[in-house]
C-alpha cells in the first residue's frame, strides 16, 4: 500500500463531517455526464477516481444539499460539496525533531536513528510530525503531515514530509519520475577503491545502486571504506542489500552482514545525508546535504588514534 493510498484511507474513514471543505458549482456543460465522471478532480483534495468513489461512498459528496451517488446526473448550476470530516482525536508522539526546512506545502527532518518512519506503533516519526511542524494554510491541507518515502529503523538522516494534498500528490510523481535525487553515506567492509554500478534485481524486480568511494581505513584487522550511495531505484533495504551481495556489508547492519564482523556497538553505519528535488509549488531548485552523522565522526577519530 503507497503512502498516498494509506492517506486516502485515512481521510475518508473518520466521523461524519461537521463543515463543507471545498464546493463547485457546475458551469454550462454541452453534454450529459454522471457524477462519477464529471467529479473526478474538480476537489484538490480528492484528485483520484479511487478518492472520489470512497467520498461518494461515505457521504462525503453532497449534490445540491443531498447526499451524492456516483449515478446521479449532472446539470449546469447545480452546487457539489465535499464535506470535511472531524478529524480524529489521535495522540501525538512528543519526540522533537531537527526540522532542515518547512514552507506551508512540505518539510524536511531530519530522521534520528532507531525510530521507524511509520507503522502500527506509536513511537514513530509520523506520529511525532505533527508535535514539530506547523499546520499548513493551504486549502487542501493534509489532516497531518505525512512522510512521502521511508527510511529504515536503522538509518538516520532526511525525510521528505508532505503537508498538502497538492504537494502529496506531485512528490509521489517526482518519486516515480526519479526526479528526486537521494544520495547516503556509508562506512563498509573491504575496499572500494572506484565507482560502482551495482544492478542485481531485488525479489525479480529492477534495482540500480551507484556507490562512490570516499575514504579507505585500516581499523585493527579489517579493511574498511566510506562510501557514498545514490539509489537510482527504491526497492527495500536496497543499498545494504546490494553492498552485501558485492561482499562490502554494511558496518553494523545485523540483517545483511555477518556476526563476526561486528566491530562496534554504534549500530548501523548508513545515513541518508543528501536531497534534491524541484519543489513542486515554486518550483525552486531544492538541494540539502547533512554532514556525516557523529558516530561517523567519532569513528575517523578512534580509527585515528589507534
Amino acid at each position: 500500500m503507497t503512502i498516498l493510498k494509506m492517506e486516502y484511507d485515512f481521510f475518508l474513514t473518520n466521523t461524519y463531517p461537521l463543515k463543507t471543505k471545498e464546493t463547485h458549482i457546475v458551469p454550462a456543460i454541452t453534454e450529459k455526464i454522471r457524477l462519477q465522471e464529471y467529479a473526478v478532480s474538480i476537489f484538490v483534495s480528492l484528485p483520484t477516481k479511487s478518492s472520489l468513489k470512497k467520498a461518494i461512498k461515505k457521504e462525503l459528496i453532497l449534490l445540491d444539499g443531498q447526499p451524492a451517488k456516483t449515478s446521479d446526473w449532472i446539470k449546469e448550476g447545480q452546487k457539489i460539496e465535499l464535506l470535511e470530516p472531524e478529524k480524529p482525536n489521535k495522540k501525538v508522539f512528543t519526540l522533537k525533531l531537527e526540522i532542515i526546512f518547512e514552507d506551508e506545502y512540505l518539510a524536511l527532518i531530519h530522521k534520528p536513528a532507531g525510530i521507524p518512519t511509520s507503522g502500527n506503533y506509536f513511537k514513530t516519526i509520523t506520529n511525532a510530525l505533527p508535535f514539530n511542524l506547523n499546520p499548513s494554510n493551504q486549502k487542501d491541507a493534509l489532516p497531518a503531515p505525512l512522510p512521502v518515502h521511508r527510511l529504515d529503523n536503522p538509518t538516520s538522516g532526511i525525510l521528505l514530509i508532505a503537508k498538502s494534498k497538492a504537494a502529496q500528490v506531485a512528490l509521489n510523481r517526482l518519486f516515480e519520475e526519479k526526479k528526486i535525487i537521494k544520495s547516503y553515506h556509508a562506512l563498509v567492509f573491504g575496499t572500494i577503491s572506484d565507482s560502482l554500478l551495482l544492478k542485481n534485481p531485488i525479489e525479480g524486480k529492477n534495482a540500480e545502486t551507484q556507490i562512490e568511494a570516499i575514504k579507505h581505513f585500516q581499523f585493527k584487522n579489517e579493511k574498511l571504506s566510506l562510501v557514498k550511495a545514490f539509489p537510482k531505484t527504491g526497492r527495500t533495504h536496497q543499498i545494504r542489500i546490494h553492498l552485501a551481495e558485492n561482499g562490502n556489508s554494511i558496518v553494523g547492519d545485523k540483517l545483511y552482514g555477518k556476526a563476526s564482523e561486528s566491530i562496534t556497538k554504534s549500530g548501523l553505519f548508513l545515513a541518508a545525508t543528501g536531497l534534491e528535488f524541484n519543489h513542486p509549488v515554486t518550483k525552486k531548485n531544492m538541494a540539502f546535504e547533512l554532514s556525516l552523522p557523529k558516530k561517523f565522526r567519532e569513528f575517523k577519530e578512534l580509527v585515528r588514534n589507534t
